[in-house]
């Protein structure tokens, strides 16, 4: 009898436990940069796949990623031979190395774009691609553990002696990234396992009194980070502190010119100002940010915020872009940010992107949210074509029409990195805190995600953004609670109001600020918004020698700009000026025919007689009255400029005295 009930017990169990579900996945709920753990992390990212774009500005832009730039890429990658320097290493295949020695890199990039696509929803397509690739990348790799396509073979002796320049490290790093994005898509562990294999013979080889190891274009710092949060070796973080710290300057016996453009060449922690490569110099202060949030060093802290508010104050373009100079594609001197000539690499947008994203898990602080948006919708959406295959290397913020979109470049590194960042902009507009949830970024979504203390809750976003002024948002927990909706309040919306179940909020929230509403929450309560997106000029500080007399037009998140095409008659734009006194007489007109659906800003303008190019090279002082003519001027976003062919542009327009 006792057999008999144990029998049926068993098999009572045994029921029961084949109808339980089993716990997901942990990979399943890592968001892009996963600080869930991390101790000095005020807000949390959510998952990629958390969040449902619906239609709206950006679910445009992320289907053309899907649909066109990443597929076409990838055939431009096997075109040009960077795929088939993979195989040249394992002995697959007989050819010769074909691109620059960080082509590898690229290959990387566009991996991790195709894996925050499948955080997005699965596609056999992509799926089957990576995993292609990994076959190939994988069969390159030394039972060592190293993988690299340049310093293989003949060139196999010079490894790790050119850390200058040698981007071996920061290949790693963006395979690393790619891996980690794999993994947090589809649990495959066989890309990471490479990565890993590479991180742990850098690290059992390199370090203090080991040789000497410097990242000459940072990028591992924030990837070791990465994999740490990953994996919970300590040995990652313990390496990215080493790399930051830059104490191998003297043990590499490194030159001045061979630091020139580098931002690892010092100590972190002793920088007051950003010089050098604009892109090092974005991944380092990135890489600093995610080791302060699990160290909490607050050295690290310290140099960050000189660091950005450096940025801020003496060398960030309108559009969110940095690294005004050409040469070493570097920043220059504090106000040295001219238009022609501005460098401002989409790569370098993406870099204050990603940094300033870390200093919001950081701080919670708006002020970061409100950079990434100015970059986002700006210097970084201007580099990618509307049709998704052409692409911006530089971004200047004035053209005389020369070709500024080309769908190949030999360094290669700006169109995968674009891909990648679109493709996880869903696990950028939403953030939880220990109290609340956060609104980031605007745009028709949902969110399926949960608080801090496990209860499950739903916010529903629904608004024309950034076209229109007005956001609703439906907050729904699984059941009744008390918690905390933080709104974003743009630093550039004068005037916001709000209201909750229709009935307004007090006190009157502020530019620039999270605006926190705090009650207990019922499914179903509704939250309204509505922003101030009056048309708006701003000038520089005069020390930005250019752009003296000169006005910039701002609406909502968007710099505008004047194309030579949209306006009428024969005048050149560069003889066109604003109205002193102008500001209040913008009329605006969405165009669904124009650059797949823009608001236009129209508004009075002057155009001299004569064309300025006219007048003689230099004059006497003063100069006589030049006769003016009247005509409309018609601004277009600036992230769509070069859409129909190149075409003279400028952001920054001349302001004069009617006559």
């Amino acid at each position: 009898m006792m057999h008999a009930m144990r029998a049926f017990l068993i098999c009572l169990l045994g029921v029961a436990l084949a109808g339980a579900q089993s716990p997901p996945e942990p990979w399943r709920f890592q968001a892009i940069v996963h600080v869930d753990r991390s101790p000095h992390a005020r807000l949390r990212g959510v998952p990629v796949r958390a969040v449902r774009m619906g239609d709206g500005f950006w679910s445009s832009r992320l289907r053309i990623n899907v649909e066109r730039s990443i597929p076409t890429l990838l055939a431009l990658l096997e075109q040009h031979g960077i795929v088939d320097n993979f195989r040249r290493v394992s002995g697959r295949k007989q050819v010769e190395r074909r691109g620059p020695l960080y082509t590898d890199s690229d290959i990387y990039k566009w991996m991790e774009a195709a894996a925050f696509v499948l955080q997005s929803g699965d596609r056999p397509d992509l799926r089957a691609a990576i995993d292609r690739l990994t076959e190939e990348i994988v069969a390159a790799q030394e039972p060592s553990g190293y993988l690299n396509t340049y310093y293989a073979g003949d060139r196999a002796d010079k490894r790790f002696t050119e850390m200058y320049r040698s981007h071996e490290l920061y290949c790693l790093g963006h395979l690393l990234q790619a891996a980690i994005a794999y993994y947090r898509a589809t649990g495959d562990r066989k890309l990471l396992d490479s990565g890993i294999r590479f991180a742990n013979y850098l690290a059992g080889n390199f370090g203090p009194q080991k040789q000497p190891a410097l990242t000459g274009h940072p990028e591992l710092e924030m990837a070791l980070v990465e994999l740490y949060r990953t994996t919970g070796d300590k040995r990652y973080l313990d390496f990215a502190g080493y790399l930051l710290s830059g104490v191998e300057r003297e043990r590499l016996k490194l030159q001045d010119s061979q630091l020139r453009y580098m931002f690892s060449g010092k100590p972190f922690t002793s920088r007051t100002q950003l010089e050098g490569h604009a892109v090092r110099a974005m991944y380092a202060c990135s890489g600093a940010a995610d080791y302060f949030l699990d160290s909490g060093d607050p050295a690290y802290r310290k140099t960050l915020e000189t660091l950005w508010r450096d940025m801020v104050a003496h060398k960030l373009y309108i559009t969110g872009g940095v690294g005004s100079r050409a040469s070493g594609e570097a920043f220059g001197e504090p106000y040295e940010l001219p238009n022609a000539q501005a460098y401002t690499e989409s790569c370098a947008a993406i870099g204050n992107f990603m940094w300033n994203w870390r200093m919001l898990m950081a701080t919670g602080e708006a002020r970061f949210a409100d950079m990434m948006e100015r970059a986002l919708y700006n210097g970084i959406n201007s580099g990618m074509s509307l049709s998704g295959t052409l692409y911006c290397y530089r971004n200047p913020l004035e053209s005389n029409g020369e070709k500024i979109r080309n769908e190949w470049y030999d360094t290669t590194c700006c169109p995968p990195n674009l891909e990648r960042t679109l493709a996880a902009l869903p696990g950028y507009l939403y953030s939880t805190s220990a109290d609340g949830v956060y609104v980031n970024f605007y745009h028709n979504s949902d969110l399926d995600w949960r608080l801090w203390n496990g209860a499950g809750l739903k916010l529903r976003q629904s608004t024309g953004y950034p076209w229109s002024n007005s956001v609703e948002i439906i907050v729904s927990p699984e059941q009744a609670a008390q918690f905390s909706v933080y709104l974003r309040i743009p630093a550039w919306s004068a005037r916001t109001r709000l209201n909750v179940n229709g009935e307004p909020v007090s006190p009157a929230p502020k530019p620039g600020e999270y605006f926190q509403i705090r009650r207990l929450w019922k499914p179903g309560d509704r939250v309204s918004m509505s922003v101030d997106m009056t048309p708006r000029l701003t000038q520089a500080n005069p020390r930005v020698r250019e752009n003296i007399g000169r006005v910039a037009v701002e609406r909502g998140p968007l710099v505008y700009c004047l194309e030579q095409m949209d306006q009428s008659g024969e005048r050149s734009i560069f003889d066109a000026s604003l109205p002193a006194g102008s500001g209040q007489e913008f009329q605006a007109e969405f165009r669904r025919d124009l650059l797949d659906g823009v608001l236009v800003l129209r508004h009075p303008g002057i155009f001299t007689e004569s064309p300025l190019s006219d007048e003689p090279l230099y004059q006497p002082f003063p100069k006589p009255a030049r006769k003016q003519a009247r005509a409309e001027l018609i601004f277009v976003p600036y992230y769509a400029w070069a859409n129909r062919g190149p075409s003279a542009m400028q952001v920054w327009i001349p302001v004069a005295e009617t006559r």
